[in-house]
C-alpha cells in the first residue's frame, strides 16, 4: 500500500502545479483549507505567490490536491456534477447526521430528489409561508423583551441559541405543519432529539479520530464512541417522527384532504401525482431523509447566518443604527406589527415583506454578512475520470523548472480520485477580488461592487455562499426571506453590544464560540438592551 500511494503521488499530473511546501511525510495544509481563524489569510498569500490554483497536500504527503479561487475553474467543476462530486467521506459525515437527502446523494439519486423538492420552494409557496415567518420572528422579539428588562445594563443573550429555536420553530411549521414551540420552551422531543444529536458533534469539533471514522465508516460499526451512540438513538427518534408525518400525509392525500402548503405535504402530493413516472418517484425512506435535511439546512444554516450578523453590527453601531432607522421608518407605517402579540393577516404579511425586500440597505447589510461568514465554510469534490479543468489565469511558479516564470495552460490535468477544494469563504474575502478592506464589513462595498467580484460564481450576488450549479441551495429565498424578517423585528427594537471574544470554528458549519471554551458548545452572547 505505501508503495502504490507514493507511486500515485509521484505521477499525480498535480505535481506540475506549484504550492506550499509540506514539511514532511504526515503534514497536511488542510487546517489552512478549512479553519476559518487563519484560512483567508493563508489563501490569501498563496494566491499572492502562486496565483489562483496551486496544489496542497490533504491527509499526508501522498495526498495531492487542486485548491483554486479561480472563477472559471469552479464553475466548471461544479456545474459538472457527472464529473466531480463530493467524496464518499464528505457524504459519509453528512449522511451519518442527516441522512442520505439532498445534501449527501449524489448522481440520479440526487437530481431525483432535487426535482421533487424544487417546486416546494416556488415562489407562490413561500409567499403562502410569509405569515410564520414574521410570526416567529416578533415572537422571539417579545421574548428578547421578556429578558432586557433592565434598561441600564441590558442583558447578557446568546443570540446563536436564541435564533436556532426561532429557525427550528420556522421549519418545525412550514417545513411540517407542526409545532416544536421551542422559542417558548425547550421540551418537545424531536427537538431535543435534535439538539442532542448536533450537540455532540459541536462540541468535539473534528479533529484527527473524527476524521479517520468519516474515511474509514467500518471504524464506527466496530468501535462506536458514546458520541456515535447518542447520535443514532436521536436519528431514530426522527426517523419515527418522519415516518409518522409521512404517513398522515399520504392518508390525507387519499381521501382528497391534503390541503397544507407546508414542503413536506407539498412534497407528498408532488410523489404521488398520477402523471409522475414510476422512476421520478422516492421512497418513504428518502422522505423521511429530507425531514432530516430541512432540519439543517432549514435551520441551522440562517441563523447562524443573522447571529454572525447581529455580532458585525454589534461591532459597528453606526452601521447598526442606520440599518435602524430605515427599518423603524417601514415599521412605523405598520402599527399592527409593533405591538406583542400581534396577529396580522396573510395579506398584510405578503405586502410588509415584498417592501422589507426592497430595502437598500437591509439587502446591502445581508449581502456583506453573508459574504464575510458565511455559515458553510467550503466545500470538496472528487474526479470520477481523468480530466482537464480550464483556468483563467497562468499558473506562477517559485520553484522548479519553471521558477520565476508564469505559464498559461489551457487547463489543469487531474486524475481520477484526486480532490478539489472549492473555499467558499475565501472567494468571498479574497482580497484580490473584493480590495484591500475585504476582511471588513461594509455594507456600502454593494453600491460599486469590483469588476472581479462580479465574475465570481454563485446564486446569489456573485457570492458563493449558497453555492453555484446544479448543487446549489435549493432554499435560497426561504433562507432570505426568514434573514431580512428576522432583523425586521430584532433590529428597531434591540440595541446589540458585544459581550466577550469570540472565535470561528469549522464544526460542520461555522459556528461561534467563545475564546478557549470549545467544550462549552457553540455560543454567541451579545449585550442586548431594549428601546
Amino acid at each position: 500500500m505505501p508503495s502504490l500511494l507514493l507511486l500515485l503521488a509521484i505521477f499525480s499530473p498535480l505535481r506540475e502545479l506549484p504550492g506550499p511546501r509540506s514539511k514532511g511525510l504526515f503534514k497536511s495544509h488542510i487546517v489552512y483549507a478549512t479553519d476559518p481563524r487563519i484560512s483567508a489569510i493563508a489563501q490569501d498569500e498563496w494566491y499572492t505567490r502562486f496565483g489562483p490554483n496551486y496544489v496542497i497536500k490533504g491527509l499526508n504527503w501522498f495526498d495531492n490536491r487542486l485548491l483554486t479561487v479561480d472563477p472559471k475553474a469552479v464553475n466548471y467543476v461544479l456545474n459538472n456534477p457527472l464529473t466531480y462530486e463530493k467524496p464518499k467521506h464528505s457524504r459519509y459525515l453528512l449522511s451519518s447526521l442527516i441522512g442520505p437527502g439532498l445534501l449527501a446523494s449524489e448522481g440520479p439519486r440526487n437530481r431525483r430528489q432535487r426535482k421533487l423538492i424544487s417546486p416546494a420552494f416556488a415562489p407562490s409557496n413561500l409567499k403562502a409561508l410569509t405569515p410564520i415567518f414574521f410570526q416567529k420572528a416578533f415572537e422571539l422579539r417579545d421574548a428578547w423583551r421578556a429578558q432586557t428588562v433592565d434598561p441600564e445594563n441590558g442583558a447578557k443573550v446568546d443570540v446563536a441559541h436564541w435564533l436556532s429555536r426561532a429557525t427550528f420553530d420556522v421549519i418545525g411549521l412550514a417545513g411540517f405543519d407542526y409545532k416544536f414551540n421551542a422559542i417558548q420552551e425547550e421540551k418537545e422531543h424531536i427537538y431535543l432529539a435534535y439538539k442532542v444529536m448536533f450537540d455532540a458533534t459541536a462540541n468535539k469539533g473534528h479533529g484527527t479520530k473524527e476524521n479517520l471514522y468519516n474515511m474509514y465508516p467500518i471504524l464506527r460499526t466496530l468501535f462506536p464512541t458514546d458520541g456515535h451512540k447518542v447520535m443514532d438513538a436521536s436519528q431514530a427518534k426522527i426517523r419515527k417522527f418522519g415516518l409518522q408525518l409521512i404517513t398522515e400525509r399520504k392518508e390525507q392525500h387519499h381521501v382528497g384532504k391534503l390541503d397544507r402548503f407546508d414542503i413536506l405535504s407539498l412534497l407528498v402530493k408532488a410523489n404521488l401525482a398520477e402523471d409522475l413516472s414510476e422512476d421520478q418517484r422516492v421512497t418513504d425512506e428518502e422522505i423521511c431523509h429530507h425531514i432530516n435535511t430541512f432540519l439543517f439546512a432549514g435551520s441551522d444554516t440562517t441563523s447562524l447566518g443573522v447571529a454572525w450578523g447581529l455580532l458585525l453590527l454589534s461591532q459597528n453601531p453606526g452601521l447598526q443604527t442606520r440599518l435602524r432607522t430605515e427599518l423603524v421608518s417601514l415599521l412605523s407605517e405598520y402599527p399592527a406589527f409593533m405591538a406583542p402579540d400581534t396577529a396580522p393577516t396573510v395579506e398584510e404579511t405578503v405586502e410588509l415583506y415584498q417592501r422589507i425586500d426592497k430595502l437598500p440597505f437591509l439587502e446591502n447589510v445581508c449581502r456583506e454578512f453573508l459574504r464575510l461568514i458565511p455559515p458553510v465554510h467550503g466545500t470538496i469534490r472528487v474526479a470520477l475520470k481523468d480530466d482537464v479543468i480550464p483556468i483563467s489565469e497562468p499558473i506562477k511558479y517559485e520553484t522548479g523548472k519553471w521558477k520565476g516564470q508564469e505559464r498559461r495552460l489551457d487547463g489543469i490535468r487531474i486524475a481520477k480520485d484526486e480532490i478539489i477544494h472549492v473555499p467558499i469563504e475565501g472567494f468571498n474575502v479574497a482580497k484580490h477580488i473584493w480590495g484591500d478592506d475585504a476582511y471588513e464589513f461594509n455594507p456600502d462595498r454593494w453600491n460599486d461592487v469590483p469588476q472581479a467580484a462580479k465574475e465570481n460564481p454563485g446564486l446569489l450576488s456573485n457570492l458563493m455562499t449558497f453555492g453555484a450549479g446544479p448543487r446549489s441551495c435549493v432554499g435560497m429565498k426561504f433562507s432570505m426571506m426568514e434573514t431580512k424578517t428576522m432583523l425586521f423585528a430584532l433590529i428597531p427594537a434591540f440595541t446589540f453590544e458585544p459581550a466577550a471574544e469570540i472565535r470561528k470554528r469549522n464544526v460542520i458549519l461555522t459556528r461561534p464560540y467563545l475564546e478557549g471554551s470549545l467544550k462549552a458548545g457553540p455560543q454567541l452572547p451579545l449585550i442586548v438592551n431594549s428601546i
